[in-house]
């Protein structure tokens, strides 16, 4: 691949970049680099001693980015890594001056658009889904070797899908035939799962299955709270954690973190004193979500469902 053509729409970029409220000579991290398009805002802002920390599971990703941050080298450093490593990463490093930290937890145009990586439904290709393709564990091991109660419970909880159920029956029942190996094949087996009338109304009858299965074989939702903790802990007084969010699941953990985070005492209410000894870590910027603009939901459609929550380290 042409690293040139990794495809991918910073989604909420200026926002994001004025979340960060950049200081010129400290450090920031992009925990999602992609194709590169947040870091490279980032990288501009950064004075002679700044420094940014460019994360991503995806090597393709981050080969396209060393292309477009060429000019910033000097002040940039590619890490292929996932983001639940941050905390060991900047302890290795040895960072004290963390300003910031960026995550985009949803993945990139470019993924989903490559056909052989087997992330789309519009396309046929192997079932792969991988974000690091080093990984071991892909969509086909997944779909082949789980048992039906697992495939449900995955299908149910990380894709909200009502027909988890005779979905995960009925990939059962194909794989005793023959192992289910392509995107396409394991359409056609969901559609077969689905009531006429529900494959008829509303989006892609697969695409809540394949939101469930990408992110078990890329364990997204464990990463997290482990990142945003890690965050909070190391970003010095005033740095600020900004996340953008994809769907219910992502945003409830970013949620919940953030509210674990800023709340202070947890002793029960009829105690006479605290003794707990918690006190609020962050500031929460955003008690509602930034959403895109209208303009930007007509220049990328797929920003749609995006939210991006802001906090501040105190």
């Amino acid at each position: 691949m042409n690293n040139t053509q990794f495809a991918h729409t910073s989604v909420l970029l200026s926002e994001c970049i004025d979340s960060l409220s950049i200081k010129p000579n400290l450090t920031y991290v992009d925990c999602t680099t992609g194709g590169g398009g947040h870091s490279l805002e980032i990288a501009t802002r950064l004075g002679k001693h700044g420094r940014l920390l460019c994360f991503d599971r995806d090597e393709a990703a981050l080969a396209a980015a060393k292309e477009r941050l060429a000019s910033y080298l000097d002040k940039v450093t590619f890490i292929h890594r996932n983001f639940t490593d941050l905390g060991e990463v900047l302890d290795e490093l040895q960072i004290e001056n963390l300003g910031g930290v960026l995550a985009d937890l949803g993945c990139s145009s470019h993924q989903f658009d490559t056909p052989e990586r087997g992330f789309s439904y519009q396309h046929d290709a192997p079932l792969d889904m991988r974000m690091d393709t080093d990984a071991e564990k892909d969509a086909f091991t997944v779909i082949n070797s789980y048992d039906e109660a697992t495939l449900r419970h995955i299908i149910f909880e990380y894709g909200e899908e009502r027909f988890a159920p005779r979905i995960a029956a009925k990939i059962v029942a194909a794989r005793r035939n023959a192992p289910v190996r392509t995107t396409k094949e394991l359409v056609e087996i969901i559609k077969s799962a689905i009531p006429r009338a529900a494959r008829e109304n509303g989006s892609h009858p697969a695409k809540r299955t394949f939101q469930a299965i990408r992110i078990e074989v890329n364990s997204e939702l464990d990463a997290i709270e482990p990142m945003i903790r890690a965050a909070e802990k190391r970003v010095i007084k005033g740095g600020r954690i900004a996340l953008i969010s994809f769907h219910s699941l992502e945003d409830r953990i970013v949620k919940q973190s953030f509210a674990s985070l800023s709340s202070g005492c947890t002793c029960p209410k009829d105690f006479p004193i605290c003794v707990c000894g918690n006190k609020p870590k962050i500031e929460i910027l955003t008690k509602k979500p930034i959403l895109p603009s209208e303009h930007e939901l007509i220049v990328n459609p797929r920003s749609r469902s995006a939210k991006l929550r802001v906090c501040e380290k105190i």
